[in-house]
């Protein structure tokens, strides 16, 4: 999931600079919430990352054939953008794990060192 946000994200805010709209902090926080719940939905389908992209751009009030013209960009580079969201997807996967088993061992009581 963590790489369909970012990816939502990213494509959202290069349609914005491009589109020259400005992007202030309430703002782009509430995109990035906005993406996480939508990216929670997306997981398991053939590119639903991208096809999120023109619900994260009508936050700016940038019209759907603009927004489609993303997703058209992130179907040319889609695989690299799919390999690096599939890579940070496992990655996160890996720190949710250990955190987890980090977490249960300090329940036990034993102790365990981090290399």
């Amino acid at each position: 999931m963590d790489g369909a946000a970012i990816t939502i994200n990213v494509m959202t805010l290069a349609v914005c600079h491009t589109m020259g709209v400005a992007v202030d902090l309430p703002t782009a926080i509430i995109l990035s919430i906005l993406a996480t719940l939508a990216a929670c939905g997306a997981s398991g389908v053939a590119g639903g990352s991208l096809l999120l992209i023109p619900m994260a751009c009508s936050l700016f009030g940038i019209g759907n054939d603009i927004a489609m013209q993303a997703v058209a960009v992130g179907f040319i580079i889609g695989v690299i953008q799919d390999s690096v969201e599939t890579a940070l997807n496992s990655s996160s996967d890996v720190m949710f794990t250990a955190t987890a088993e980090f977490h249960d061992r300090l329940k036990r009581g034993e102790s365990f060192e981090i290399k």
